[in-house]
């Protein structure tokens, strides 16, 4: 018996250290980076992130992350694949558009062959105040791979409130903007953005103005490396300025943000006042009952231009527009737009296509 015991006792000692010897190999070339080391990637493999959004920027992210070896990655994404998602979204595939799936569910079925040594908890949600304390808690980092400023400005409030870092990134065309927001230490979000989102249909979609993946790549690769910077524990290295990408005109710039946060009274930082934690800020959505159609309402209302959108939208499907009301046809859908930005997608009774179809076409 007492043979077995120390047979048994060697055994699993000898699976434990080939397990381990199985870990240091895969992240070898890491580890030798002299900041990383043994320790940081300890760090990396007891940690938990949160990443909202699995799209362009969120493919990216969650590749890289998963071949880092961070321990836990929760993956939250509203949206379900399309071919057009294709051309920048490299975790998926052919046969993921055409089994329907979740991009959540893709993603984590992809990553799993990946790296099975990581936890993957995906989620098919709409990420709003009602369920983002759920989805942070616990986590060390909160990732941005979002497709509009009222997700982005949660996650700043839930950042705030929490002390929990995040880093924000974002790419339309060929440019790309990304900042790390260390709560306490550096400009947040609100900081940079006092008035708020751009108001709905006061600026390009990607789904408009087009995305080329080059820069999507540029941002989420940016993204990681910050992420790996704080989380293996090497916080002093942060990089704190905002920094915007230009690749078509071969531009990069760094604003210094080191000043901002104490030269203004900022209603979250300081004031910590969180509208949209609280959600006195999130758009109000409904069921329009018989029409096969959902209601968008944003928060903040806002003269818009019905031309000038126009002008936009023409790239990607009909427009007919009065003085009124503009009316875009893509796809099965008719997404009609009133001055004050308020519109009506019908095709649809569900909210979350509703929501996306808004963002993508119209804005925020």
């Amino acid at each position: 018996m007492e043979t077995q015991t120390i047979a048994g006792m060697i055994g699993s000692m000898t699976d434990s250290n080939s397990q381990d010897a199985n870990q240091r190999d895969r992240y070898s070339r890491q580890m030798r980076f002299p900041h990383i080391g043994e320790e940081g990637q300890q760090k990396i493999g007891d940690s938990t992130v949160l990443l909202i959004g699995c799209g362009a920027l969120g493919s990216v992210i969650a590749d890289s992350l998963v071949r880092a070896g961070v321990g836990t990655l929760r993956l939250v994404d509203r949206d379900f694949l399309e071919l057009s998602n294709l051309q920048r979204q490299t975790l998926f595939d052919e046969e993921d558009v055409a089994n329907g799936l979740p991009k959540s569910i893709a993603a984590a079925n992809r990553l799993g062959k990946i790296n099975s040594n990581v936890k993957l908890e995906p989620f098919v949600m709409d990420v709003d105040s009602s369920n983002i304390a759920s989805l942070a808690d616990g986590v060390d980092l909160i990732l941005d791979g979002s497709d509009n400023f009222e997700i982005r400005f949660l996650i700043n409030d839930a950042s705030v409130k929490w002390d929990v870092p995040w880093i924000y990134g974002g790419c339309l065309g060929a440019d790309g903007q990304a900042m790390v927001i260390l709560p306490g230490e550096t400009a947040c979000l609100n900081c940079l953005m006092m008035d708020g989102p751009p108001a709905p249909g006061t600026t390009a979609t990607c789904d408009s103005f087009g995305i080329l993946a080059p820069i999507i790549n540029v941002i989420g690769s940016f993204q990681v490396m910050e992420a790996l910077k704080i989380l293996s524990g090497n916080r002093s290295a942060v990089n704190r300025n905002l920094n915007v990408f230009e690749m078509w005109t071969n531009e990069f710039r760094q604003l210094d943000m080191s000043r901002l946060r104490t030269s203004i009274d900022c209603p979250t930082c300081t004031q910590k006042n969180f509208q949209w934690l609280n959600g006195n800020r999130e758009s109000q959505s409904a069921v329009l009952c018989g029409r096969n159609a959902v209601q968008i309402n944003p928060q903040q209302k806002s003269a818009l231009s019905l031309p000038e959108l126009a002008v936009r939208l023409e790239r990607a499907g009909r427009v007919e527009t009065n003085k009124f009301l503009l009316r875009f046809f893509v796809d099965e859908f008719t997404v009609t737009v009133f001055t004050d930005g308020r519109a009506i997608i019908s095709g649809t009774d569900e909210v979350a296509t509703a929501k996306k179809i808004y963002a993508q076409y119209i804005g925020a």
